[in-house]
């Protein structure tokens, strides 16, 4: 790193913390992709926590399967045990494991972010939930409990289902949504809940995350091809639908629409009152198609820059000029 790194490592160690690192991850051709996300998952300080605390349990089992779960976490434990403060860390054995999991990030084509963080939060929950399946039918567990014919478990004593195993990954990062359709001939209201991971929200002209929200929770109405069945009815009716966020995960995961057709589109102005901007996963580039990701994280009250091996400080005011002007195809 240089010049740059031995100045970054001077500010690192006169305002952060002594046991935080923050090092570059090597580019293998087309992975910026991959480094953005890592390094904004990296610096999601409960995520980083319980991961390292899922390493720490697990890394005496010699036997244990290789996988998305493990590779992550050795990543993660590499860089939070090196002695710099800064570096640049070679994440080859996670990028192998992600290609050999998942043929679409084989190729040397510009990939998505988005798909790749959906993919890879959902392989480490489907991981977790085996793990977990698994513990329960060992010897030691399947006397106290048994199946049901829907395959949720029930105790002996008194029949009562378990709920459905929530993970340390939905404990970060799942929120639930309530969808709402009202019948517009009986009024009746059907409502059904959801779970999400992350919010993928439109971009209004000149809009702020908060506005973006309330466009997502809008009401829109059914009508023409798209009439709902309404079961009161009995027949298919003209309706009106919502979607309500019901509760916020404790990480917010947001997917900006920044390209959409002939629509011109607006940059953000401000969050939703009482969250905190954390990290921020850009793309770079005039197409959905080509160009290049970077991540801008705020660690204690300081915002870095990462650019797959690169790792600068930057001022607060200059983190919206990394969003770039409006897409419009």
């Amino acid at each position: 790193m240089g010049a740059a790194g031995s100045k970054l490592e001077k500010a690192l160690g006169e305002q952060f913390p002594e046991g935080e690192r923050y090092f570059g991850l090597e580019n293998f051709g087309n992975t910026c992709y991959c480094n953005s996300v890592l390094q904004a998952l990296y610096f999601c300080v409960p995520f980083r926590e319980q991961l390292l605390e899922y390493y720490a349990s697990n890394k005496s089992a010699g036997d244990a399967e290789d996988n998305l779960l493990t590779c992550l976490a050795d990543l993660f434990s590499q860089i939070s045990s090196q002695k710099k403060k800064t570096g640049v860390i070679a994440p080859k054995r996670f990028v192998q494991r992600v290609k050999k999991q998942n043929e679409l990030f084989r190729s040397y084509m510009h990939q998505d972010a988005h798909e790749f963080l959906n993919f890879l939060l959902n392989e480490l929950v489907d991981i977790l939930e085996k793990e977990s399946k698994a513990s329960k039918a060992s010897p030691e567990t399947s006397s106290s409990s048994e199946k049901t014919a829907n395959g949720a478990r029930t105790s002996p004593a008194n029949g009562v289902k378990e709920e459905p195993l929530v993970t340390w990954v939905h404990k970060n990062f799942q929120g639930i949504l309530t969808n709402e359709t009202r019948c517009l001939r009986c009024e009746t209201v059907t409502a059904r809940e959801e779970t999400f991971l992350d919010l993928s929200l439109d971009i209004e002209q000149n809009s702020s995350i908060t506005s973006c929200l309330k466009n997502f929770s809008s009401t829109e109405t059914l009508n023409a091809e798209d009439k709902f069945f309404c079961d009161k009815c009995c027949s298919l009716q003209e309706a009106q639908k919502r979607m309500k966020i019901k509760k916020l995960p404790h990480i917010l995961v947001i997917h900006l629409k920044r390209f959409k057709y002939i629509e011109q589109l607006g940059v953000q102005e401000a969050l939703l009152p009482g969250l905190l901007l954390s990290a921020v996963v850009v793309h770079v580039g005039s197409g959905p198609n080509h160009g290049h990701y970077v991540s801008l994280v705020k660690s204690h009250s300081h915002w870095l820059f990462f650019d797959d091996e690169n790792v600068e400080m930057i001022d607060e005011s200059a983190v919206q000029t990394f969003f770039g002007p409006p897409r419009v195809l």
